[in-house]
């Protein structure tokens, strides 16, 4: 039974629900006519030119993101913009491409943040900043390792449970201490330091963290931090929302993950020096 692209939106904004972005966000449907068939959707976590290149090669009707292709006022897409050109090429070879953002970030049991959550094997978890409206919902998540580990160990595990990148994974504090309570914000969450310090959390994961918000929190009582790349950080929601499509629309629709790592360094020199 065909699926439209509009049924295939109609799932994806139920579990991600618009209601949830915040106020500056731009999330759903960027392009695509909902009247148009879907027979397969390809997740990533940003709109960039290869994973164009790989709806392009493998036929896909739907380029669902968790980046945002606009965020700021827009008053043309003209083809030598390099984010019109994606708008053009997209259009071409008939696919459509809807965001999920930060109400992705807030969702409930399929979001972002419980995917991170999940990944990391927390149990117990909750919303770290609930939602006003369905507690929930809300920006990251905070739960219990089944075991204590150091913070070495909690970074070691990190590593090999995220997307490597060539940043890597950086904890700040004492490599010895215990981790059992985990507090984790995909995407850049340093603003909810003081929020995963309520908690109780041993340590807070998150990306883009800077250098003196770090060097202040290392000199109070509260939880270490552990840094990855963004990307990394936000990957493990793509399997997640695919399956969760997919169920959704009883299997009438083929689901992929992109295979492009599109985290944006591409070399690191010096480490440990």
């Amino acid at each position: 039974m065909t699926v439209t692209l509009g049924e295939v939106v109609a799932a994806l904004e139920a579990r991600y629900d618009p209601a949830l972005a915040e106020d500056w966000d731009a999330v759903g449907l960027v392009c695509g006519d909902p009247d148009e068939p879907v027979e397969r959707v390809l997740f990533a976590v940003d709109p960039v030119a290869t994973v164009v290149d790989e709806v392009v090669e493998t036929g896909a009707q739907l380029l669902v993101t968790h980046h945002p292709l606009f965020l700021t006022a827009v008053h043309g897409v003209p083809a030598h913009d390099p984010k019109g050109r994606l708008v053009h090429r997209l259009v071409r070879a008939g696919a459509g491409l809807f965001v999920a953002h930060t109400n992705a970030d807030r969702a409930p049991d399929s979001g972002v943040n419980d995917a991170l959550a999940a990944a990391l094997g927390l149990i117990g978890t909750r919303p770290l900043q609930p939602s006003a409206t369905d507690p929930r919902a809300g920006l990251g998540r905070v739960g219990r390792l089944p075991e204590p580990v150091t913070l070495a160990g909690f970074a070691e595990r990190v590593a090999a449970t995220l997307p490597a990148t060539v940043g890597g994974v950086r904890a700040a504090g004492d490599p010895g201490r215990r981790i059992e309570t985990v507090a984790v914000c995909g995407g850049s969450g340093g603003s909810l330091l003081p929020a995963a310090a309520a908690a109780g959390a041993d340590v807070l994961l998150t990306s883009d963290l800077r250098h003196h918000p770090v060097s202040e929190a290392q000199e109070i009582p509260g939880p270490a931090v552990c840094d990855v790349a963004h990307f990394a950080s936000e990957w493990p929601w793509l399997p997640v929302a695919a399956d969760v499509l997919s169920h959704d629309l009883s299997g009438r629709v083929e689901v992929a993950v992109s295979t492009r790592r599109t985290d944006p360094w591409t070399a690191h020199a010096g480490v440990g020096r």
